[in-house]
């Protein structure tokens, strides 16, 4: 059936001659159209730019040009929520068309010279994107400034580290702590390289080769704020490995996180009781009056799961042809609502952390048991007893079993020598104060001083090695912050200097 062309509607002058299928309403544009809030402001700084470039470059009449650039500024002032947009019409880009043609008539066609609307949806995107790259980068910024607080608190409390969850070695909880904030180095990392791809800009590209109205697109990057144009045209518009890094970004200083919240989960249950949540990150029970539920334990967990099927997902789509819209079709919305999420997720690891209480005297009453000095015992026999790696462990193992069985809880001399005995084949004489040193926790988890190790003058070192490059990631993002805001600024006076408001 053939349905009326709604007023305004785009393509009816072409080659479309009904108006939108209802279904393909709910299923497209209505999909496209949801991304409205997220573009609104920088679809309007696009116009802006393009508007101004177009006067520059002598291709729209100054009147033209100021009539356009001050509803312009009006809309720039209009939220999203209070502008006319309708799915009827398409997406934001085609909705805000038919809006200013309403409002201006045909000075509204100027806008459109040498630009596609890919290319505003494009610059508006990557806008946004940059925006909450940022925001995610400072709640990983903050998550780093926890842990390197609490690393420091404990860089001589002493406790069993573990391997599968079974006690392997003494060490520092510091030391334990500050492996979780060097990974959330990395993620800064990622994410300020994710940045520069959204900061290249797509303004000026044309359909897929370039425009030949003389846009000149280092200015426009100029006026955006965007650090360069992007070096190729084709590229600038339709490629989408940018799109996977942040979201890769974002599940991955989301999974660090979530890590840690696994580990503080089981060290909160009355079986470990190595840590203590603040109140205000619990939940109680409705019907269990005795239980203090880890709920934002539980929060970060779901997030962070939920961050890695929306990469899965993105990844998926973006599986197609070149130069389609399939693959940009849910990607606005999929992405920002990734690093949203992530932003979340992140920010109440890092208050977890901050606030967290870690009991001292359990840690250090359990970080000897289960023979957890064997391996220090083990390099004893290396270095004073001239064995191999691999003798001195069997000897020290089976020494462990024979302590298991007899219902030892520890070590002496005698059972070292008795285990040679049998290993060894040859007397070995042991002395008791070398054993009784290898197998003190403090003492050995204090002697591990190698560079990144757990020996509390290398955690604190750690730690202020963390603590200078949160201040490097704080100063490059509030840089970064500062030059957008000052490009609008210049942006919006430029606008208004034109139109002689």
């Amino acid at each position: 059936m053939t349905r009326p062309v709604p007023e305004g509607y785009l393509g009816a002058e072409a080659r479309i001659s009904s108006g939108p299928a209802p279904e393909l309403v709910e299923a497209g544009y209505a999909v496209e159209l949801a991304d409205a809030p997220l573009l609104h402001h920088g679809l309007t700084l696009a116009d802006l730019a393009h508007v101004l470039a177009l006067r520059e470059a002598g291709v729209i009449p100054e009147r033209e040009a100021a009539i356009l650039l001050a509803t312009l500024l009006e809309v720039l002032d209009t939220p999203a929520e209070a502008f006319p947009y309708d799915p009827t019409y398409g997406d934001a880009y085609n909705s805000r068309e038919r809006e200013l043609e309403r409002r201006l008539g045909g000075v509204a066609g100027w806008l459109h010279t040498g630009r596609t609307r890919r290319e505003a949806g494009r610059i508006a995107f990557r806008l946004a994107l940059r925006d909450r790259l940022l925001d995610l980068h400072e709640a990983v910024t903050r998550f780093v400034a926890a842990v390197a607080g609490q690393a420091r608190a404990h860089a001589s409390t002493v406790w069993a580290d573990t391997t599968y969850l079974q006690p392997a070695q003494p060490s520092t909880f510091g030391h334990y702590l500050g492996g979780f904030g060097e990974e959330a180095i990395r993620h800064l990392e990622r994410l300020e390289a994710a940045y520069r791809w959204a900061d290249r800009s797509p303004a000026g590209v044309g359909g897929v080769g370039g425009t030949r109205v003389p846009l000149d697109r280092a200015r426009l990057a100029d006026l955006l704020g965007f650090a360069a144009p992007g070096a190729h045209t084709r590229d600038s518009m339709w490629a989408v490995d940018g799109l996977a890094e942040a979201v890769m970004a974002a599940a991955l200083a989301a999974t660090t996180v979530d890590r840690l919240a696994e580990d503080l989960e089981i060290f909160t249950s009355p079986g470990f009781g190595y840590v203590t949540l603040d109140a205000s990150l619990c939940r109680a029970s409705v019907l269990l009056p005795q239980k203090r539920n880890p709920y934002a334990l539980a929060v970060i967990r779901a997030g962070a799961s939920t961050l890695i099927g929306r990469v899965t997902g993105l990844l998926a789509t973006q599986r197609t042809p070149s130069a389609r819209t399939d693959n940009w079709l849910h990607a606005y919305g999929e992405v920002a609502g990734a690093l949203d999420l992530a932003r979340r997720v992140v920010a109440l690891g890092a208050e977890v952390v901050r606030t967290l209480e870690v009991d001292r005297e359990r840690l250090a009453a359990t970080a000897g048991t289960h023979f957890t000095g064997a391996t220090d015992l083990a390099e004893e026999l290396v270095l004073r007893h001239g064995l191999d790696y691999r003798s001195a462990y069997r000897t020290v193992g089976r020494a462990v079993a024979a302590a298991v069985d007899a219902g030892q809880a520890s070590l002496t001399a005698l059972d070292l020598e008795r285990a040679a005995a049998e290993v060894l084949g040859r007397h070995l004489s042991v002395d008791p104060q070398t054993v009784r040193e290898a197998l003190d926790p403090a003492r050995t988890a204090m002697a591990r001083a190698a560079l990144g190790g757990s020996a509390p003058e290398r955690v604190r070192e750690h730690c202020r090695a963390l603590r200078r490059r949160e201040a490097a990631a704080t100063r490059w993002r509030e840089n970064r912050r500062v030059a957008a805001r000052a490009a609008e600024e210049r942006l919006i006076a430029a606008a208004r200097a034109l139109t002689g408001s």
